[in-house]
């Protein structure tokens, strides 16, 4: 199950935790309905598309580290830039280390929690 929050500067923390944990669910409920994720520069992918996405890269029992660089808060929008790290295996099995600095906004929900309305882990291309 996801820890959502209201705090904004815990929220990279229990999403590194939702995503090494390989819980599809708990890592899909860190998003709003309608957020746009940019796993791949250049093809944004939403609903349906966004969660099998999470769903199908899990699988693969990848792990990451992701540390904060700045966070900034109006109203109920973040922004967060995020430098990140994930450890996996390639096409051929061989071990991949993915790294990249994440542009992510957050919105807050109604339950005062923060969740996910763009995920950008390429933001800096």
């Amino acid at each position: 199950m996801a820890q959502l929050t209201g705090d904004v500067e815990k929220h990279t923390a229990l999403y590194v935790e939702a995503f090494n944990s390989g819980d599809a669910d708990a890592v899909n409920a860190m998003y709003t309905e309608d957020a746009v994720a940019v796993w791949e520069p250049g093809v944004p992918l939403t609903g349906r598309a966004r969660i099998e996405s999470v769903e199908q890269w899990l699988a693969a029992k990848p792990k990451m580290t992701a540390t904060p660089r700045h966070s900034f808060v109006t109203g109920d929008t973040a922004l967060l830039i995020v430098d990140w790290k994930i450890d996996t295996t390639d096409a051929n099995g061989e071990p991949e280390q993915l790294t990249g600095v994440g542009v992510d906004v957050l919105r807050l929900g109604e339950d005062g929690n923060w969740r996910y309305a763009i995920d950008d882990p390429f933001g800096e291309k």
